[in-house]
């Protein structure tokens, strides 16, 4: 099992692995495949955080981290992680995050806001990003956007996130 950077010539695999890992997920426009590509042709995109993880030279997990905006601090967005249906529960999600995050810090970046499981993220020491008056621009449940400081400063920032464009499309 390796983690790396996605390569170009990795993109057809990551896209379908993408979609299958989607399919039956529980909180999913079904899109997230489609916005993968958008985010890689923009400004937010981050080589060094684009991540996947291979086994036998099959892609089974992708993790992504873009530019975003908090206030005045650029800060990440983590979206999506995914991981092939047929290794999930194995904890590559896991191994992904921690490596994003360990790369994200030697990169500099403070912030890292991301919506989703709140159980899950919790463990990496994500925590409701209302505790540092961080907004969303999503109406989501509160407890599901969260945040994380690389620095592990619990400074309020008073602040709306501003995600690439492309979330948006």
């Amino acid at each position: 099992m390796q983690i790396r950077k996605e390569r170009e010539e990795d993109y057809p695999q990551i896209y379908e692995m993408i979609k299958n890992a989607f399919k039956t997920a529980e909180h999913s426009d079904g899109n997230e495949q489609d916005l993968v590509e958008k985010l890689r042709k923009s400004s937010a995109y981050i080589n060094d955080l684009t991540l996947v993880c291979v086994e036998n030279e099959e892609i089974v997990g992708f993790i992504m981290f873009t530019k975003n905006r908090i206030g005045e601090t650029e800060g990440l967005s983590l979206a999506p992680l995914a991981v092939a249906p047929k290794y999930q529960h194995r904890r590559l999600g896991t191994l992904l995050v921690k490596q994003g995050l360990k790369v994200a810090k030697e990169l500099s970046y403070e912030y890292v806001v991301v919506l989703g499981d709140n159980k899950y993220y919790n463990r990496f020491g994500f925590i409701p990003a209302k505790e540092l008056d961080i907004k969303s621009p999503f109406d989501v449940p509160s407890k599901n956007f969260m945040v994380l400081n690389l620095s592990g400063n619990k400074k309020k920032l008073h602040a709306l996130v501003e995600y690439p464009k492309e979330f948006f499309e």
